[in-house]
């Protein structure tokens, strides 16, 4: 039985005014979920009518978040790779393909970045939306292997490829979790992060193997926070 499931998405975005209402604008129309506004200036993307729960995504409003790249993105498939539709909606293109790269690099309206994709070469008939989360990691290997362990996942390499990514990981949402080599340290807090729900784990049995507290539940949150051995903060949820 894995450790945990894969339970939800949070993304962070600063405070100000209407800076939730545009993000959310913005995730709505490029992962094609509702929004549910909690009339305080937050709220989250309710899962795709025909999805899975786990797709649900929190959009928590954080004062005084450090500026520095965002280590975790989503990249997705629109159709014929045109970007349009997220730029009406409030995207800004960051870059456009270069030396043949296949994807646009959008910023949401808080300079979220998100990886814009046309159709599967190979797989024409692949549906659109969100198909991959991508982690910038020291060690690939060493963390997509520590991730596959905690959710019964597999972890995947291709030929000369230097990422590595899980699949099958328990409430997965999406096709591959990508860990991919950079060369710099993580020196913020990610704005994107995942929720898991305890299965056969403890937050004990997390730390014994290499994850470690950074805030445990108290009388204003009813979950853990912790992060990963890379760094990657993530909330964990008792059943």
């Amino acid at each position: 039985m894995p450790d945990v499931a894969f339970k939800d998405l949070c993304i962070d975005v600063p405070s100000g005014s209407g800076v939730f209402q545009r993000v959310a604008r913005f995730w709505s129309v490029a992962l094609g979920q509702p929004v549910e506004d909690h009339g305080d200036g937050s709220g989250h993307l309710d899962p795709p009518p025909d999805g899975p729960v786990q797709r649900r995504v929190w959009i928590n409003v954080v004062p005084g978040i450090s500026a520095g790249k965002s280590r975790v993105h989503l990249d997705l498939r629109v159709a014929e790779g045109d970007p349009t539709a997220l730029l009406a909606a409030g995207g800004r293109l960051a870059r456009a393909p270069i030396d043949g790269e296949p994807w646009h690099v959008l910023m949401d309206p808080a300079d979220l970045p998100v990886c814009v994709f046309g159709p599967h070469p190979q797989h024409p008939e692949a549906p659109n939306g969100p198909f991959e989360i991508v982690v910038d990691a020291a060690d690939p290997l060493a963390i997509a292997t520590w991730w596959a362990a905690r959710t019964g996942g597999r972890v995947g390499r291709r030929p000369g490829a230097r990422f590595a990514f899980v699949e099958g990981a328990a409430g997965f949402p999406f096709l591959f979790w990508v860990f991919a080599p950079v060369p710099e340290p993580k020196i913020v807090k990610n704005r994107v992060h995942w929720d898991v729900t305890l299965l056969d784990a403890t937050v004990d049995s997390l730390v014994d193997v290499g994850a470690t507290v950074l805030r445990p539940k108290d009388d204003e949150i009813g979950w853990t926070v912790l992060a990963d051995p890379e760094g990657n903060e993530f909330c964990a949820f008792t059943p």
